[in-house]
């Protein structure tokens, strides 16, 4: 597990961490067969994003606050949006919510395929990276480097 030393900033940065992967392959995975079906060398696994918000009175006193776990970037991006805009809600508790990014939550895991033929997991979160399922010490150390050069991992 590498913990950071400051959380990922953004959705865009935890994003661009995850496509990079995707897109451009820096472990040097291998495409490969399972059960007679041809497997992508990389590939997202699972995903999750947590937006919260919180509800204050006029004297900034948190009188309620709610999160909402979604599947996607795009839900996500829908529910920041859509949470403060939900007069339902915002009668109810008697204020408007007010999206709180710093405490978000984003999570994805890679599923990759070694060379070497073994699978592992890399999953992400925007506190820390963690790397599952291998045998081989190169697989770790690549990992290691490729996230030593990206800021974001810092």
């Amino acid at each position: 597990m590498r913990t950071l030393t400051t959380p990922i900033a953004s959705l865009t940065a935890f994003s661009e961490v995850v496509d990079d992967i995707l897109t451009n392959n820096p472990f040097g995975c291998t495409a490969y067969e399972s059960g007679g079906q041809s497997m992508p060398a990389v590939e997202k696994t699972r995903e999750a994003y947590t937006a919260r918000f919180i509800y204050e009175d006029n004297e900034a006193v948190t009188i309620a606050t709610t999160a909402v776990k979604c599947p996607t970037t795009a839900a996500y991006t829908a529910i920041v949006t859509a949470v403060p805009a939900a007069t339902g809600i915002n009668t109810a508790i008697g204020e408007t919510g007010v999206h709180v990014t710093d405490d978000d939550a984003f999570s994805a895991t890679i599923k990759c395929h070694d060379a070497n033929g073994e699978l592992y997991n890399v999953s992400f979160s925007r506190t820390a990276v963690t790397v599952s399922g291998y045998e081989a010490d190169a697989i770790l150390t690549a990992i290691e480097a490729w996230a030593d050069a990206v800021p974001a991992l810092a």
